[in-house]
């Protein structure tokens, strides 16, 4: 289903935003695939009917509002304190640097597809490194939308993080994951 032409906005407050983790290395059986969600991220779409290659997306998300929800596989189950180590170190100098980069964007360059299934390609700039990638999405009726993209982390950067002495390390390819309804704007509405 085609969406009409116009701005839009997105984010937290209409959607969800998660992030999918694996791991490697000889103690991988101890760690957790951890799925991570953002509780505080906005974008804001505008569409081009016209000419659809023309449309934009852009969207940030708030580093500090990552919060670990589930951990699967491990020795163990996950307990309180090791998510709240896992934040400390996602935010930390090892990873994304919260302090001094706390926010994750992403603005597309291009748009390709149809208007069902498309392609978002655009610049994702994570700790202060800009590199290029392209999130395929999928309408779901006529203004709700999901997409993914795989973001390994070497090309901005980062990692690779291990505890153990190395033995656990958090895998290079992370999977991001959303699904959020486009809001319509009013004409000088942010």
């Amino acid at each position: 289903m085609a969406i009409d032409g116009g701005t839009y906005v997105f984010g937290s407050d209409h959607g969800r935003l998660s992030l999918h983790t694996g791991r490697t290395g000889l103690g991988r059986r101890a760690g957790h695939d951890l799925t991570i969600e953002a509780s505080s991220w906005q974008g804001r779409a505008s569409v081009d009917t016209t000419e659809p290659a023309s449309s934009s997306v852009a969207m940030a998300v708030e580093v500090n509002s990552l919060k670990v929800v589930e951990g699967t596989g491990g020795l163990k189950p996950l307990t309180a304190g090791d998510r709240a180590e896992i934040v400390r170190a996602l935010r930390g100098d090892q990873l994304l640097h919260t302090a001094k980069y706390p926010d994750i964007r992403f603005v597309s360059t291009h748009i390709s597809g149809s208007p069902d299934a498309f392609a978002l390609h655009g610049d994702l700039s994570i700790v202060g490194r800009t590199r290029p990638i392209t999130v395929d999405c999928t309408m779901i009726g006529a203004r709700r939308v999901q997409g993914s993209a795989i973001v390994a982390l070497s090309r901005w950067g980062i990692g690779p993080y291990s505890v153990f002495i190395g033995a656990l390390k958090l895998a290079d390819e992370v999977g991001v994951e959303f699904e959020t309804e486009l809001v319509p704007t009013e004409a000088g509405m942010p």
